[in-house]
């Protein structure tokens, strides 16, 4: 048989994308007011609420997935006599994918014929979803496991990840911002534009004036970079601000319409460490864009 394609809640995939592809997703915790909660069911989740709650002060607070989780979800699909493809969050932000590498090697004790290959997207959100999505397609055109895990670590280094946020606060708490001096605007109404490194680290690399502008400057990186849009999907995940995505769609669909558009409320494991009003699009660029300067003229 061929191989099972396992994700995480970070991915940001909605429940029918999971049911069509056939895409096991292992749930990460998140905690309000001390009770742990989980987002499997994305139907349910009420983002506006949620990111409406955060930016009034409730405090919600992660914790990392241990290696005997990541066991525990591997070993009955082992079981099942199939091979594992995992799809992991950026490991320059979390240590949820070293976690799983740990936990592969214990599961695979029992199992030593079978195999688990864990790829490292170097992004989080649909930065991971959309890797996900593309290893499904790659599983059902009967691609071997091994070619298929490299051929998706080429493509999530193709990934391009650019996002804006409205309060530097929740990146800041949350260690997760590389170059914080960077992004830190000096005037009022000042907002930075962050991106995936090539080590799947967070990083500003510029500065506009408004949230308008933010918008506009991640149309015209999608414009500037998007390799064959009309070939692929665009990603857009926004934290409590649906217009706001919706009208980044708006633009590139004017400037270079994509073949699809996905849009999903940030989940509120990723979303609790961006905060309300993040705004983010990931598309396929070219190889090395992640260590490309990227520069926008802040107007």
């Amino acid at each position: 048989m061929g191989f099972t394609v396992v994700t995480d809640t970070s991915g940001n995939l909605l429940n029918y994308q999971v049911r069509k592809h056939d895409i096991r997703v292992i749930p990460f915790s998140y905690y309000v007011d001390n009770e742990e909660r989980t987002c499997l069911d994305t139907d349910a989740f009420e983002g506006e609420r949620f990111y409406s709650d955060l930016g009034r002060g409730t405090k919600v607070t992660t914790s990392q997935i241990t290696p005997r989780r990541y066991e525990e979800y591997f070993t009955p699909i082992l079981k099942e006599g199939s091979d594992i493809l995992y799809v992991s969050m950026s490991s320059g932000i979390s240590g949820s994918c070293d976690s799983a590498r740990i936990g592969a090697a214990f599961a695979l004790e029992d199992y030593p014929e079978r195999r688990i290959e864990v790829v490292d997207t170097l992004g989080a959100s649909l930065g991971e979803g959309l890797v996900a999505l593309r290893a499904a397609k790659l599983r059902d055109a009967g691609t071997d496991l091994v070619a298929a895990a490299e051929e998706l670590r080429a493509y999530s280094d193709r990934m391009l990840n650019v996002f804006t946020v409205d309060d530097l606060m929740f990146l800041k708490r949350g260690g997760r911002l590389s170059n914080l001096a960077a992004a830190v605007g000096t005037v009022l109404h000042i907002k930075p534009l962050l991106k995936g490194s090539d080590s799947g680290k967070i990083v500003a690399f510029a500065k506009v004036r408004g949230r308008r502008k933010a918008i506009e400057s991640l149309a015209e990186e999608y414009a500037r970079f998007a390799a064959d849009p009309q070939r692929q999907t665009v990603g857009i995940a926004h934290a409590g601000c649906r217009k706001d995505a919706e009208k980044l769609a708006e633009l590139i669909n004017r400037l270079r319409p994509p073949k699809e558009i996905l849009i999903a409320d940030y989940e509120p494991v990723t979303g609790s460490h961006v905060g309300p009003g993040a705004l983010a699009l990931f598309f396929e660029s070219f190889p090395g864009i992640r260590k490309k300067d990227l520069t926008v003229n802040p107007g």
